[in-house]
C-alpha cells in the first residue's frame, strides 16, 4: 500500500510538470528526474522495512516456543540483510470473539503480514483479510485442507503435520500386550480430527479395543484423563491445544496410574507425557518466520510447506516411573532426544 501511494504521488508529480508549458524543458527534465527519485528512495524505503502482526491463539508451552522462535528468526534476518522488521504480538486466550476483535484491528491498522499460530488463529485471521487480502501466513496448522486453509490466494503457512501411524507403533513397540488404548482430545480442535482418525483406523485394522474421551475446559480433560486412566493401557493425544494447556496435571495424572501416555508435540513430553515422534517447533517457527519474509520480499504466495518431522522425543523421567528404557523406540529410527520434566 505504502509502495503504490508512493509511486502514483510521483507519477502525478511528473504529469503535472509536463503539463506546464512555460517551464523550459530542463526545469521539466530535472523535476521529473527528482519525482522519479523520489518515487525510487520512497519504494526501497518500503521495501526495507515491514511490520507484521504475530496473533497466539493460547498460551501454552507448545505455542509460547513457536512464537519465540518467530520473534527470533525475525530478528536474526533483519539484521543479516540490513531491514527494518517490526512486529507486535497479540493473544486470542482461546476465544473465537477475541480473535475476530484481533483480526480486525490488525487489518484496519494496515500490517503488511499476519502470522497466526494454530488453527482457530489462523481461521479468524483468514476471515479478517478476506477483503484486504493481507497475507497470512500460519504456523502449526496438522491439516491445512481439514482446517479449511488451502486454495486461498493470500494464504500459506507451516504444517506439523503428525505421523500418526509412527506413534502407534511407537506405543505397541514398547507394550505388544496392549489391549486398550484411550485416546483424549478435544472435539473443539481441528487439529485433532485427522490424527483421531487415523489413530481409529490404524486400531481397526490392528484389532484393539479403543475407548475415547474428550473435554473443552481444563476441569473436563481433567476428568476424562481419571477416566482413560482406570479404562486404557496406554493414551494418545495429538497436537490439541486445549488438551495441551492441561498437559501437566494430565501427564501426572496417566504416570501415577501407571499409564504410559503418548502425544503429538514435544511440549507435551517436557510437560511429563511419555514420548512423541514430530517436529522440532523452534525449526517450525524459524521456517514460518522465512516463509513470512518470502511472501513479503516476492509478492508471491506459495503452497503451505510440512515441516519435516522423525524427532523421537523421550521424558526419561516418566519413562522411568513406568519401567520403560528410553531406548526402546530405537528400532523404529528416527531421531532420540532425551528431556525431562521442565519445571512450571
Amino acid at each position: 500500500m505504502k509502495k503504490t501511494i508512493a509511486m502514483l504521488t510521483a507519477a502525478a508529480l511528473t504529469l503535472s510538470l509536463a503539463a506546464c508549458s512555460s517551464a523550459p524543458a530542463s526545469s521539466v527534465d530535472s523535476a521529473a528526474s527528482s519525482g522519479s527519485s523520489a518515487a525510487s528512495t520512497a519504494e526501497q524505503s518500503a521495501a526495507d522495512s515491514v511490520r507484521i502482526a504475530i496473533v497466539q491463539q493460547m498460551d501454552h508451552a507448545s505455542l509460547d516456543q513457536i512464537r519465540a522462535a518467530i520473534e527470533a528468526e525475525l530478528d536474526a534476518q533483519a539484521a543479516e540483510q540490513g531491514i527494518t522488521i517490526e512486529y507486535e504480538l497479540f493473544n486470542g486466550q482461546n476465544d473465537t470473539t477475541t480473535l475476530n476483535q484481533i483480526g480486525t484491528q490488525v487489518v484496519g491498522d494496515g500490517y503488511d503480514a499476519i502470522i497466526p499460530i494454530a488453527t482457530l488463529a489462523a481461521q479468524c485471521m483468514v476471515n479478517a483479510a478476506a477483503e484486504t487480502e493481507t497475507p497470512v501466513i500460519y504456523a502449526a496448522i496438522s491439516d491445512p485442507a481439514t482446517a479449511d486453509l488451502t486454495d486461498i490466494s493470500y494464504v500459506t503457512g507451516t504444517s506439523d503435520y503428525l505421523d500418526t501411524e509412527f506413534i502407534m507403533e511407537m506405543m505397541f513397540t514398547a507394550n505388544p500386550d496392549i489391549q486398550t488404548v484411550g485416546l483424549l482430545y478435544s472435539n473443539s480442535e481441528p487439529n485433532s480430527e485427522a490424527a483421531i482418525a487415523a489413530a481409529r483406523a490404524y486400531l481397526d485394522e490392528k484389532g484393539v479395543a479403543y475407548v475415547e474421551a474428550t473435554g473443552n475446559t481444563n476441569d473436563e480433560v481433567l476428568a476424562a484423563a481419571v477416566t482413560l486412566a482406570d479404562q486404557a493401557d496406554a493414551v494418545f493425544t495429538p497436537t490439541d491445544n486445549v488438551i495441551m494447556a492441561a498437559a501437566g496435571a494430565v501427564s501426572a495424572t496417566f504416570t501415577e496410574a501407571g499409564i504410559p501416555y503418548y502425544t503429538g508435540a514435544d511440549s507435551f513430553v517436557t510437560a511429563g507425557a511419555l514420548a512423541t515422534c514430530g517436529v522440532n517447533y523452534d525449526e517450525l517457527g524459524a521456517a514460518t518466520a522465512d516463509l513470512a519474509l518470502e511472501v513479503l520480499q516476492t509478492g508471491t504466495v506459495p503452497e503451505y510447506q510440512i515441516v519435516p518431522g522423525g524427532i523421537v522425543t523421550v521424558n526419561t523421567e516418566t519413562a522411568a516411573a513406568l519401567g520403560l528404557d528410553p531406548h526402546v523406540f530405537d528400532s523404529l529410527g528416527g531421531t532420540l532426544v532425551e528431556v525431562t520434566t521442565a519445571a512450571e
